[in-house]
């Protein structure tokens, strides 16, 4: 029987889809802006400006009142060129490609979809909401109930919510959830899994390794303050941490003594401190004074009027400060409850090189995914040498879509 042949075209589509199908958690988000990057020539530094649509406080009466249209934007960069680098022989390539793709290209591709969805999942530095107490994996349904309730405060929509936890979290939770009452369909399918049921909780439930950790900030020894009434912005003065010290961590949670979240569009005190994540490492000077950079919903600081207000009122001077979780506990994951609006990732069309062997790319709207494969040819080993490539970008759209979980 005569050989066949594999053209580079069947290996590109099947790398594509072995890709796509390997995303986890980054499959779960936003993908519409991909194909405004699908064009020829895309680069490393291309930045899509995504608008945010403006907000509005809306006024009592007959008179009319105007008010200003503010338009905000976040900037989508494509900053992240992955690839996988292989060389096959002459006889791999008569391999067929249900062969070729077990041997060759699902275990290559689903790396490279694991970095993808590390990558995604780093975008937890950027949400402020966080349910639990690091260092301890939740075990009741108390817990994601109240991501779900924060998620809700913020105005989310509850159709299409989404949650990522860890392999650990699914663990202690599969198992505390074995034995309540839940429809038989959900816990059959859990204990031949083994994982949680997607539509429970009001979650759609998926178990990625790539969620990240995070470690508290060194803060003990201290008793901090806000230093200064009517602090507004992106950053606060404080005081009476440890002395010259690394205080808090990036992607830390503290909250203000009587400082409420606001519902964004009611704007009325949702009961629960407003909570905030510090955007850079902390040092505290001598005499334990130290600014801290926060952002809450939109990325924006603490703003306490207007159609952008995110806070009830500006902490008090001397109001107490809390960190989320006990000085230095970590590193521990961090999951998120999200609606996919929180998060996008756009991959784009990288340019097709001349001077090569073949060079092809595989590109499909519907999956919002763009890969490229370039094959050269070895002529001393009779080998082909060969990557694979994705250019992406991964951004924050609205932090406040999205809230962390942590064990």
């Amino acid at each position: 029987m005569a050989n066949t042949y594999l053209t580079l075209g069947m290996v590109t589509n099947e790398s594509l889809r072995v890709l796509v199908n390997n995303l986890a958690a980054a499959k779960q988000v936003n993908r519409e802006y991909s194909d405004k990057f699908g064009i020829e020539g895309a680069q490393i530094g291309t930045v899509l400006n995504i608008r945010r649509p403006p907000r509005y406080m809306t006024a009592l009466g007959q008179a009319l009142q105007i008010e200003d249209a503010t338009e905000t934007s976040v900037p989508l960069v494509l900053n992240t060129q992955r690839h996988l680098g292989l060389a096959f022989t002459s006889q791999d390539l008569t391999l067929s490609i249900s062969d070729f793709s077990k041997r060759f290209v699902k275990p290559g591709l689903s790396t490279l979809a694991n970095f993808i969805d590390f990558d995604l999942l780093g975008q937890y530095l950027n949400i402020f909401n966080e349910i639990g107490t690091p260092g301890t994996v939740p075990n009741l349904a108390l817990t994601y109930l109240q991501a779900g309730q924060r998620l809700s405060d913020m105005a989310v929509p509850f159709d299409d919510r989404k949650l990522v936890i860890s392999p650990g979290m699914n663990a202690v939770i599969v198992d505390a959830l074995k034995g309540v009452f839940n429809p038989q369909r959900n816990i059959g399918g859990m204990f031949e899994k083994g994982m949680m049921a997607e539509d429970t909780l009001g979650f759609d439930w998926f178990l990625d390794q790539n969620v990240r950790v995070q470690t508290v900030g060194s803060y003990a020894g201290g008793t901090p303050v806000v230093s200064g009434a009517g602090q507004n912005g992106g950053s606060i003065a404080t005081s009476g941490w440890p002395n010259t010290t690394a205080i808090l961590n990036a992607g830390d949670i503290i909250q203000f003594a009587s400082s409420f979240a606001v519902n964004p569009q009611n704007r009325q005190s949702t009961g629960t401190l407003a909570q905030w994540v510090v955007t850079q490492n902390v040092v505290s000077s001598g005499g334990g004074l130290a600014t801290i950079p926060i952002a809450g919903p939109s990325g924006n600081g603490l703003i306490t009027a207007g159609p952008f207000q995110n806070v009830s009122a500006s902490p008090a001077n001397n109001a107490a400060i809390t960190v989320q979780g006990a000085s230095g506990t970590g590193p521990t994951a961090r999951a998120l409850a999200f609606h996919p609006d929180a998060f996008t990732l756009a991959m784009a069309d990288l340019v097709l090189p001349g001077g090569v062997d073949i060079a092809e790319r595989a590109s499909s709207k519907e999956l919002a995914a763009s890969l490229r494969l370039v094959r050269a040819y070895d002529i001393n080993q009779d080998r082909f040498p060969f990557r694979a490539d994705v250019l992406y970008g991964i951004a924050t759209l609205y932090p406040e879509l999205a809230c962390r979980i942590t064990a």
